[in-house]
């Protein structure tokens, strides 16, 4: 068990003698090892040697099958993340389980909420906890900033920021620094030096041995599951700890390469691209490895994005073999034998839930399908080859790649795209998170394709990697260029001073004053909501014009009776919605719930609206609860779940009724006048409406639930990794949604007086088209009550407007639909214009 026991002061975790098996697959055998107060254990090994397994089991991500976990001595059980931070244990994981929907500060606290006296979010507490460790890990940008417009690099910053803000006594650090730039790691090993005089116990998981042996005490190394061995730092030197990690020497990391370059492949002359980089000049010869280098965010990427097609440049010209060339999109740059290596491995280069053979074959998918038709075993033929020369390790060409290790979804990358047979091959950040074993074999490889005459473009935030590699290394900063070396003129020091040095060109302060400027009053125009009040006008005012009943009082109260139903129904498909799932059965929950109600208060009037009410969210709530039950128990998806549980509450329905109608003079006068009268002026149903959404807005935004529910349609994964019950809240999403399901069958009943089977019949439809056309999004994660009430006052707004100027009702729906589709095409645009804004503002 390594050095267990040989330290008199406490340990305030260890892991002993743990086993973890997947099926039959064991992930970690017997590993112990333990964390010291003071002192960084880093803890080695290729990918998928059981690091993150190790990390899991400490972070109560995973229960171990053998073994256990020691805590200040004792053994422990760990259910879920929650019981790990109980413990004092905190955890930078290695795929960020951030929240892009939710604000920065949200990110950070969420799962560990302060509250206010009430047992609300404590806001004011939110933000001040955050700007304090924000500023600790170097991170300047506003607490309420909307995490998903932030860089790679800053969101790991957030995701540092958050293990901190449970000031814990245990700091496990699972590749916190694999899109850092230089900067940002000074930083963080700045955090952890503090932390290491404050008494914090810390395990440190990273590939780059430069980091390792520098912020490292003790190194543990892990291979194919079990522990090697665990020596102090000053014991064990980088080629021991790598050949204890491969369980062979590497000494090629970087090969010789000694072949000369050929003819000019492509140039860029003058080429710039807004918010990204400015007047860049470039050559790549034929069996060259140019490489790019800076800070992130120095313009490298997007550089690497308009030579491949996906962004269009401003300004500039692209060239190959001398002759001017246009890519109007990344086929074009593909049809030109380019290829693009995304850093975003995850992201962008892969689609996680395929296989390995569907995502190795994308690129060629054309001539896997002769004649339309696709075919696995010439899909087969046409990767394998490559996939072989990868060295990939993996059971099958069906094995999902979301199951294989960094380092081998980076070898079907290389391969996928290798396999295009490419002229030009952009590489950006091809080693992030890779093993050295695996690094040496990927520096190999680049080394033997620009043998064989490819041009390669090598993009690093690794300067002995660019340095290693590359025959020129191109510098940037702030999108400019400001040095070029060639090969045996770079080091590390004028490579960093290059990409460091003040820019004389641009003062910042009057940049961010130039920025302060241009903000104002014309910020709404870039708003969602300002596109529907924008809609709304346009059939509003000419609608008036033709037809001035359309403003009159009685129009008016009856739109808004309408619109307090729709926007209770709106609400509860939001709440659904916002959880990554969606519930086609809302309708059908309501006719359910009126018909019920209805027919209680018929049968007992003396309790008319007590018993209504009652009898419509008992029944609500229970179809809500089912959908939830089936959607979370069975793993069935929610749009199944609910187009199947929506023909069966018709089916109860009609059965229920068998016929009947029940009109109003068979119900009481008090149950009538529950929505019908007027307080003040105004309906009670349009109050009940406001109220309603007042209890929606205290539980979206000012509770912990609300919030969970929001980052478990954001981010379920993530989610989860945080301790979130995801299950449970997509449970309460269902169930409340149901119950304002019911609620809104009540408020129908008495609203429409009259009820039989076919009450609410097609809703559903509009119900949603409410909530998406008031920016909830299908996708999970966002949403505002403001949105779902514009959202649905637009719908009905056009509907009246288009009735009203007497459209042939053949006509209605089509016309319906059309401008329903102009209208979120503008606010569309909008939306758009406004993030790509941000995106240029966040570079």
């Amino acid at each position: 068990m390594g050095a267990l026991g040989e330290a008199d002061v406490a340990v305030p975790v260890a892991l002993v003698q743990a086993t973890k098996a997947f099926g039959g697959t064991i992930a970690l055998k017997d590993a112990s090892f333990e964390l010291r107060p003071g002192e960084v254990l880093a803890l080695l090994g290729e990918n998928g040697a059981g690091k993150s397994t190790c990390v899991k089991l400490l972070a109560g991500v995973y229960l171990s099958t053998g073994g256990h976990i020691e805590v200040d001595g004792k053994p422990v059980v760990f259910h879920s993340p929650h019981d790990a931070q109980a413990a004092g244990i905190s955890v930078m994981h290695q795929h960020p389980g951030l929240f892009p929907d939710l604000s920065v500060a949200e990110n950070i606290y969420l799962g560990h909420m302060p509250r206010d006296r009430f047992g609300g979010i404590d806001n004011a507490a939110v933000l001040a906890g955050a700007r304090k460790v924000l500023a600790t890990v170097g991170l300047d940008v506003p607490a309420e900033t909307r995490l998903g417009t932030l860089r790679t690099s800053e969101q790991q910053l957030v995701e540092i920021a958050r293990a901190l803000s449970l000031d814990a006594r245990v700091l496990i650090m699972d590749e916190p620094t694999a899109a850092l730039s230089q900067r940002e790691v000074e930083r963080l090993f700045t955090v952890v030096a503090d932390l290491r005089l404050h008494g914090v116990a810390m395990m440190f998981v990273g590939h780059r041995m430069d980091e390792i042996f520098r912020i490292a005490d003790r190194i543990a190394v892990l291979r194919d599951g079990r522990l090697i061995g665990i020596k102090p730092k000053a014991e064990l030197g980088r080629a021991a700890a790598i050949g204890m990690m491969v369980g062979r020497e590497v000494t090629d990391l970087y090969p010789e390469r000694n072949h000369a370059t050929g003819a000019l492949v492509l140039e860029a002359r003058g080429l710039s691209h807004a918010g990204g980089f400015s007047n860049i000049d470039l050559k790549l010869h034929a069996g060259e490895v140019l490489g790019l280098g800076g800070l992130v965010g120095s313009g490298r990427t997007e550089i690497a994005r308009v030579l491949f097609g996906i962004d269009q440049p401003d300004a500039g010209e692209i060239l190959i073999d001398g002759e001017a060339a246009h890519f109007a999109s990344a086929r074009d740059a593909m049809d030109a034998r380019i290829a693009y290596v995304s850093e975003d491995r995850m992201g962008q280069s892969l689609v996680m839930d395929f296989s390995i053979l569907d995502n190795a074959v994308l690129p060629v998918l054309d001539k896997a399908a002769r004649s339309g038709f696709y075919g696995t075993d010439r899909a087969i033929d046409l990767v394998s080859d490559w996939l072989k020369r990868m060295k990939l390790r993996f059971s099958g060409y069906g094995q999902p790649v979301k199951e294989l290790s960094g380092g081998n979804q980076q070898k079907v990358v290389l391969a996928k795209w290798l396999r295009t047979e490419p002229r030009v091959l952009i590489l950006d950040e091809p080693t992030q998170g890779i093993d050295v074993g695996t690094k040496a074999e990927v520096h190999a490889m680049i080394a033997d394709l620009a043998a064989q005459g490819m041009a390669i473009i090598l993009i690093s935030s690794e300067m002995p990697e660019l340095i290693g590699m590359c025959d020129r290394i191109i510098v940037l900063r702030e999108g400019h260029r400001t040095a070029e070396f060639a090969r045996g003129e770079a080091t590390q020091e004028k490579v960093l001073e290059a990409a460091t040095k003040a820019d004389k060109r641009a003062d910042p302060a009057a940049q961010a004053a130039s920025e302060e400027k241009r903000k104002g009053p014309l910020d709404i125009l870039k708003r969602r909501e300002f596109g529907l009040l924008a809609a709304m006008l346009a059939v509003a005012i000419p609608v008036t014009i033709i037809n001035p009943r359309m403003v009159s009082a009685a129009n008016l109260t009856a739109v808004s009776m309408d619109a307090a139903l729709l926007v209770v129904a709106a609400l509860a498909q939001m709440l659904v919605l916002i959880t990554r799932n969606i519930d086609l059965s809302i309708a059908a929950v309501i006719g359910l719930s009126a018909y019920m109600a209805a027919s209680m208060v018929q049968a007992y009037p003396g309790l008319d609206i007590g018993i209504g009410l009652m009898t419509a969210c008992a029944v609500g709530g229970v179809a809500g609860l089912i959908n939830g039950l089936v959607v979370t128990r069975g793993k069935i998806p929610a749009i199944v779940v609910t187009l199947a549980s929506m023909s069966i509450f018709r089916g109860f329905n009609s059965i229920w009724a068998a016929g009947d109608q029940i009109s109003a003079d068979e119900v009481t006068q008090a149950w009538l006048d529950m929505t019908g009268l007027k307080i003040a002026g105004v309906p009670l149903i349009v109050i009940i409406a406001i109220v309603i959404l007042c209890l929606g807005y205290v539980l979206l935004y000012r509770t912990a639930i609300g919030r969970e529910l929001f980052a478990a349609g954001s981010n379920p994964d993530g989610a989860r990794l945080i301790g979130i019950p995801v299950d449970r809240r997509i449970l309460l999403a269902f169930g409340m949604a149901g119950l304002l399901g019911g609620l809104c069958g009540a408020l129908w009943a008495s609203r429409y007086a009259t009820i039989d089977a076919r009450v609410a019949l097609g809703f559903e439809l509009t119900v949603i088209a409410s909530a998406v056309v008031g920016g909830v999004a299908i996708r999970g994660g966002s949403g505002t009550l403001l949105g779902i009430i514009l959202g649905a006052l637009t719908l009905l707004v056009i509907k009246n407007g288009l009735t009203l100027v007497r459209v042939d009702p053949l006509w209605l729906q089509g016309v319906y639909g059309l401008v329903i589709l102009v209208a979120i095409g503008i606010d569309t645009f909008i939306v758009r214009r406004a993030e790509q804004a941000r995106q240029a503002r966040a570079r």
